[in-house]
């Protein structure tokens, strides 16, 4: 489609590496001469409605190369879910500005928008090519091996918890029970196995795919305690009980229906203390670990930059409907394939992490998920060197 704009817009939480998706959009567009503007929706789908938007094939090459070592959303972004009467609009604001071709970088809510955007305009009879571009730390995306974005944040969280694991090595008095993001799946949270060095912690990790036991839980803490002496228990923000209620939440229901997790660490902490008797303290990451630069991975950024290219060239080909998506060929050495898939087969799914990698007492992860994620960390983590106990 000849003398056509692109449009791109970001949607759900920022990575370390969204705007290295960017970059690789922009860059091969520019490469095309039928793609006459590359825009930019400010703020996601609120941006798209508002026709809010930013000329990126006007920035300069230093804004553009720059973009791959800039945290979060240049772009901004939204969690706005899009209603049946706004689809119309969309529609008109796409044939106000000739806009052919729309990319939307995001999560399960994201790719669930762009399926109904993509089904819309074909059912409209307007000449749309809509591809997503996947995007989130939780790593969560259906029918593809992992989502960029997600090595960046498992690099954060392996390195925190080893630096986190040496402190309290450093004064063994105490429970540090760490929360990491992750609403219903734990594949974040199971990155802190990454940590583990020796006898340093993290000790224990629980994910939200096998509920929490609170007697259990608490005589793991326990005998982890007096083996140790201080202990690191790391835990997903969405932990659940047997009765698959969350263990913490704060009260609230996002646009998408869904409840925002939160404050687990210092639940459990408060247990600790009430029913051991040891003192106790949480830690909370937070959106430092989706957002770090320290820690970004180049194996991630590298990829992100390359479903961006993909997806335009995909859309360039005349495809429609689909999420860009990694195949995974080796581990050794470390080979993944670019595709794509349908989105009908993306949206409203959500990949859990496999049972199989959570070891059998429930409280920490086993070696086939390092194989599986420690390359997409991008390489060697420090090595922190322990004093030869000589003593005089």
């Amino acid at each position: 489609m000849k003398n056509s704009n692109l449009l791109i817009a970001h949607g759900g939480g920022p990575t370390a590496v969204i705007n290295s998706s960017l970059q690789g959009v922009i860059e091969e567009a520019l490469k095309h001469p039928e793609i006459d503007k590359i825009i930019g929706a400010r703020f996601g789908i609120e941006g798209l409605l508002d026709e809010k938007f930013i000329d990126l094939s006007s920035q300069s090459p230093d804004i553009i190369e720059g973009l791959s070592h800039t945290p979060a959303s240049v772009l901004g972004s939204c969690r706005k879910k899009l209603k049946d009467e706004d689809f119309s609009k969309v529609i008109d604001i796409f044939k106000k500005n000739n806009i052919r071709y729309f990319f939307y970088n995001g999560g399960n809510d994201s790719m669930d928008t762009c399926n109904k955007i993509s089904k819309f305009v074909l059912d409209s009879g307007y000449d749309l090519a809509v591809i997503g571009i996947p995007k989130t730390i939780d790593n969560d995306l259906v029918n593809t091996d992992h989502c960029p974005g997600y090595g960046s944040a498992a690099r954060y969280v392996a390195i925190s918890m080893m630096e986190l694991a040496s402190d309290i090595e450093s004064l063994p008095i105490h429970v540090c029970v760490t929360e990491l993001m992750g609403r219903n799946v734990g594949w974040l949270t199971a990155a802190a196995s990454l940590a583990v060095r020796d006898n340093k912690g993290p000790h224990l990790i629980y994910l939200p795919e096998r509920p929490l036991i609170m007697d259990k839980f608490l005589n793991d803490v326990k005998e982890a305690y007096d083996l140790y002496g201080g202990v690191l228990v790391v835990v997903s923000e969405g932990l659940k009980d047997e009765k698959g209620q969350y263990i913490s939440d704060c009260g609230f229901i996002d646009d998408f229906g869904h409840k925002i997790p939160g404050g687990v660490s210092q639940y459990l902490s408060n247990e600790i203390i009430r029913n051991l008797g040891i003192n106790s303290r949480s830690e909370k990451p937070g959106l430092l670990g989706r957002c770090s630069m320290m820690h970004q991975s180049q194996v991630d950024k590298t990829e992100a930059k390359a479903v961006g290219r993909f997806a335009v060239k995909t859309a360039l080909e005349g495809n429609s409907g689909y999420m860009v998506a990694l195949k995974r060929v080796s581990n050794e050495p470390y080979e993944c394939e670019i595709g794509f898939q349908d989105l009908e087969k993306v949206a409203n799914f959500e990949k859990s992490f496999p049972t199989e990698w959570i070891k059998p007492e429930g409280n920490g992860i086993n070696s086939d998920f390092i194989d599986y994620c420690l390359p997409l960390t991008g390489g060697k983590f420090p090595e922190f060197i322990r004093l030869k106990e000589i003593y005089i």
